[in-house]
């Protein structure tokens, strides 16, 4: 059976470990000074070398080599020992399957008893924070005033859970996210020395995928190549469940642009090509972040390919500050929702909803007009004089007849984004994506006391639909036109697709055709 390549590459000695020199040089510095500390507490994200690096502890001050600095030398009995697994005086234990006092107080009787081959015996105790109150005031004692032949290592992924007394009694070191370059760096040496055939700009890719976990990169490196074909970046996009740049910039664009119709199409294009939703989601949020730090004039910091920042130049020109927040929070939501939904499209269709603008001009024009040259912002222009504070704005005279149903229309059809931001301004919290689901409708007529209004896709339709966001509509309504509607969400006629004439109109294809999406493929 073929090693995993993570196993495989595992770092044998200080210098291969990567992107943790601040911890590595502290503990070399300890070997070769013979300061090393009784227990250590290893903290930080997954995959960033916390348990190799604890290992390589229990190898440098059991390392058989005459020069402390040259420990561990990766050559003697003992490392090789340690890296077979056999070395008796280095004990692993997993915290989360080993969480009870009566595991602690086991390990409390064994303790005393001296090496069996090294200098010192080694407990490294991953995944501690798993440990119970019990367990851990069991140790404490251990920990404090530990037998001169054992050092303990504990290692962990949320340092919030360690006790503070546990904490005390440990030397602390903080392993970071390894950075992208230099992840990069390092799959390429691996392409390279196992003989890969693995395109270069599959490896960035690996790197942001991975969000600083190195063994992460190496796994996903693993999978992509045991097809023993060459992969490209085509290959590793479809394998993988991310989506080309192109789209995530064809998606922003379409909400720069207002277009809830052409940001849906642009989005189920994406999934239907076999993207990931929460990955995709993360893409986006990935992007958008960038455009933020490019904002802020942190532009050195965006690590992007060169073709991308003509793009994201004219799309941060195009953003406020408050508008690219909004979008960010909405898509970092839909990308924490997309694993618990049972519909996986819907958290990315609910947060392109939230960041399409629900304002009366149009992004782009908002943010030319958002401020004075002196900085001090635009005050709002009112459509009617302000009402003093303590009267109620006046009722049109008793018997003046409501206007016709034509004029009427006329009446919510010019005033439509007025109608938005009375829905927005009076929407409760739980009802505040109702401005931005009318924001996507089109006033279609007035039938009786019922406004008809048309959504370009089943999706935005149903969710419109919903009682709560209805009654925010009516009232908006009611505000503006002075007079009590119904809401009635359709689909609108102009976005549904033309059937063959000898399609039955009633039927079930129709149906699917129309109001669900489908696609008439064959009909013989």
């Amino acid at each position: 059976m073929a090693q995993a390549l993570y196993l495989k590459w595992r770092p044998r000695r200080w210098g291969e470990v990567v992107g943790q020199q601040h911890v590595i040089q502290t503990l070399r510095n300890a070997v070769a000074g013979g300061r090393v500390a009784h227990a250590y507490l290893f903290a930080g994200p997954r995959g960033t070398g916390k348990t190799t690096s604890a290992r390589l502890l229990a190898k440098a001050v059991n390392c058989l080599h005459d020069d402390p600095a040259q420990r561990p030398c990766d050559a003697c009995e003992h490392c090789q020992a340690v890296n077979e697994g056999r070395f008796l005086d280095l004990i692993e234990i997993d915290a989360a399957s080993n969480t009870s006092v009566d595991d602690v107080r086991s390990l409390r009787e064994k303790i005393n008893f001296a090496p069996s081959q090294g200098r010192y015996k080694i407990y490294i105790i991953d995944e501690v924070h798993m440990l119970s109150t019990a367990a851990f005031n069991a140790l404490l004692k251990t920990l404090e005033e530990p037998p001169s032949h054992a050092i303990f290592i504990l290692a962990t992924t949320e340092i919030h859970k360690i006790p503070a007394t546990v904490l005390s009694r440990c030397q602390r070191h903080e392993f970071r996210r390894i950075p992208q370059q230099e992840m990069v760096t390092y799959l390429q040496k691996i392409v390279q020395d196992e003989s890969l055939t693995v395109a270069p700009e599959v490896l960035p890719l690996l790197a942001r995928q991975s969000t600083g976990c190195l063994r992460d990169a190496i796994s996903l490196l693993d999978q992509l190549a045991s097809s023993g074909e060459r992969v490209d970046l085509k290959v590793a996009q479809a394998v993988l469940g991310t989506s080309s740049n192109q789209a995530v910039i064809a998606l922003l664009d379409a909400i720069l642009d207002d277009d809830a119709a052409r940001g849906l199409d642009e989005l189920h294009q994406t999934l239907d090509s076999g993207a990931d939703p929460r990955q995709f989601a993360r893409q986006m949020v990935e992007y958008l972040r960038a455009l933020l730090l490019v904002q802020s004039g942190n532009a050195a910091e965006v690590d992007t390919p060169q073709d991308l920042r003509a793009s994201m130049a004219q799309q941060t020109a195009r953003l406020t500050r408050a508008d690219l927040l909004r979008i960010i929070r909405a898509f970092n939501q839909a990308a924490a929702d997309a694993r618990l939904s049972w519909q996986p499209a819907l958290p990315l269709e609910l947060a392109l909803m939230d960041s399409l603008s629900p304002e009366e001009e149009p992004l782009e024009e908002r943010r030319k007009h958002a401020r004075t040259p002196g900085g001090r912002a635009v005050p709002e222009k009112r459509a009617h004089p302000t009402v003093p504070a303590g009267t109620q704005e006046a009722a049109p005279p008793e018997g003046d007849a409501a206007p016709p149903k034509g004029d009427l229309f006329q009446q919510i059809a010019s005033q439509w984004k007025r109608l938005v931001k009375l829905a927005r301004e009076n929407a409760h919290p739980v009802a505040s994506p109702a401005s931005g689901l009318l924001n996507s409708g089109k006033p279609l007529e007035v039938r009786g006391n019922v406004l008809v209004v048309g959504y370009p896709s089943e999706v935005l339709r149903e969710r419109m639909a919903a009682p709560e966001y209805t009654q925010v509509a009516e009232q908006a309504l009611e505000q503006l036109v002075g007079q009590a509607l119904h809401v009635e969400c359709v689909l609108s006629t102009a976005s549904r697709k033309e059937l063959p004439p000898e399609v039955d109109n009633s039927g079930m294809v129709a149906t699917a055709v129309r109001d669900l999406g489908g696609e008439i493929v064959d009909m013989s």
